[in-house]
């Protein structure tokens, strides 16, 4: 098929005219590819987390331990997508961790001796980048060991939504929208049966 720009365009995803590089708070949605519901199920409005639901959860809470000054608040994993809150510092560095060819798919700042560079800005994309490679990583070998659903070529779809969270009222609607995703499951946009 041959490139045409009015169907092969990607649309951005940037608040237009936002500071990216300011410290503040994003919400993110991930969602799996084709929406399959690989991580878990929604049972009397609660998450019932599967182990790769409990997979994606622990390796989004152990983000901190990767990147420098991030603080995570509330996020949940639903059957099919991910929610989540992250405060991003205005200038941050990597974090030494132990040396994998993992990171070194993720981490560009990384050279070939695999020692982390210093004063590496930390961005929205680097969190969800890793985020989204240390899950697919860990999902493949959960369906070679563990026998995990597979997937068809990826894991999560190719983008993430964001939203800059820009004061306390937004903050709290969002969280209270995280915390009460289970039970409105089927009333959600990625809601699929």
């Amino acid at each position: 098929m041959t490139y045409d720009p009015k169907i092969h365009h990607r649309r951005t995803i940037r608040l237009k005219g936002y500071d990216y590089c300011r410290a503040g708070l994003c919400f993110i949605t991930v969602c799996s590819q084709d929406r399959l519901c690989l991580f878990g199920r929604i049972e009397k409005g609660a998450m019932i987390l599967n182990d790769a639901g409990n997979m994606v959860q622990r390796q989004w809470m152990a983000l901190p331990h990767r990147f420098q000054n991030i603080q995570l608040h509330e996020c949940i994993v639903m059957p099919n997508h991910f929610h989540g809150i992250v405060g991003v510092p205005l200038v941050g560095t990597r974090k030494d961790a132990p040396t994998q060819d993992l990171e070194m798919a993720y981490d560009p700042t990384t050279p070939k001796n695999g020692q982390p560079q210093g004063g590496a800005h930390i961005t929205l994309g680097d969190i969800v980048g890793a985020f989204k490679c240390i899950t697919t990583h860990e999902y493949i070998r959960g369906v070679k060991t563990e026998n995990w659903p597979q997937f068809s070529q990826k894991l999560w779809q190719r983008n993430y939504y964001e939203h800059i969270i820009r004061d306390e009222k937004s903050y709290l609607e969002i969280s209270e929208y995280i915390q009460t995703n289970p039970a409105k499951w089927q009333d959600d946009k990625y809601f699929v049966t």
